[in-house]
């Protein structure tokens, strides 16, 4: 089909340009008529659109639409706006299904994420039931009083997992009294109260109160101090009186003593004349993850500026500096 176009319209550019170059009135009317019964036999040929893409005969076949004789002109104008609109039809079909095409894909893959989220929920539902029958108290523990804030429910969170554990460190040393008490509290109740307190007092999880929270979060979660998170659950410390305490009144028994250390040494060093340093839990040691350090300050820059402090980590000597 391709070859057969392809000389037909060789035989309409044959006739159109001896019918342009005719000198004679005759000769240039019968090379007329030889044209115009090519085209004609032109616009009779079935075509469709990929022949007429890999062919591009239909570019030829415009340039003819400037010939120089009116009759060609017009015949090739035809033959043209019949082969667009053969190409136009076809690409209209074409994005018809490439959008219908798209519309299924998505289709396809909104329903697979039905399905998806679906099967996710009743595996949830399902290891839920599941959970509750098999233990109603640690169905119970994964609640949690909610507020309206993200971030504070958060805080609630890691207070419940700190109180929950206070269950399973009481020991047969402990009195049965005692027992009885920590199993009778409600791990999420108390958290709820402690938050509350703590963002009454302090606002925000930010800015300057983000230290105070640390401090207390690191205070209630660390494995060494298991008194201070019992007295917290049992209310012998009570959420309010949390606001007021400093790190040392927190801190377990070990951290005390570790604490009187660092405050003697730096004693010591002050009575042989050495420079002051003082001592904090407020930096952290990155080499070995503690925070029992002393520090001192010095004028390295112009008086303008800030003083440049000087940290030292009692427990590995690991020293650094900031600005």
């Amino acid at each position: 089909m391709e070859k057969e176009l392809i000389r037909l319209y060789e035989a309409v550019k044959k006739a159109a340009d001896v019918a342009a170059a005719a000198t004679s009135t005759n000769n240039s009317e019968v090379e007329e008529n030889r044209c115009l019964d090519a085209l004609k036999q032109l616009k009779k040929f079935p075509v469709d659109y990929q022949t007429l893409v890999s062919t591009q005969v239909g570019k030829h076949v415009r340039a003819l639409t400037k010939h120089p004789r009116k009759n060609i002109r017009t015949f090739a104008m035809g033959v043209v706006e019949i082969w667009k609109a053969i190409v136009i039809k076809e690409i209209n079909k074409n994005k018809k299904e490439k959008v219908e095409d798209e519309v299924q894909n998505r289709t396809d893959h909104s329903l697979l994420k039905i399905k998806v989220q679906d099967s996710r929920v009743r595996a949830e539902k399902t290891v839920s039931a599941s959970t509750v029958k098999q233990d109603p108290e640690a169905a119970k523990k994964k609640t949690t009083i909610k507020s309206n804030d993200a971030t504070r429910d958060r805080l609630r969170e890691i207070l419940q997992e700190a109180f929950s554990r206070v269950s399973g460190e009481v020991d047969d040393e402990d009195d049965e009294a005692t027992v009885d008490r920590v199993k009778e509290c409600d791990p999420i109740r108390v958290s709820a109260e402690v938050e509350s307190a703590l963002f009454q007092n302090w606002g925000c999880f930010k800015g300057p109160q983000k230290i105070r929270y640390r401090s207390l979060m690191f205070n209630l979660k660390d494995p060494k101090n298991p008194d201070f998170r019992r007295r917290v659950l049992l209310g012998e410390i009570e959420p309010e009186r949390l606001v007021y305490m400093r790190t040392e009144d927190m801190a377990s028994d070990e951290r005390k003593k570790e604490i009187e250390k660092i405050k003697r040494k730096a004693l010591f060093e002050c009575e042989r004349g050495q420079k002051l340093k003082a001592t904090t839990d407020q930096f952290f040691c990155k080499k070995c993850g503690k925070r029992e350090c002393t520090y001192y300050q010095m004028q390295t820059r112009s008086a303008d500026e800030p003083m440049t402090a000087y940290v030292t980590c009692v427990a590995c000597n690991n020293r650094w500096k900031f600005c």
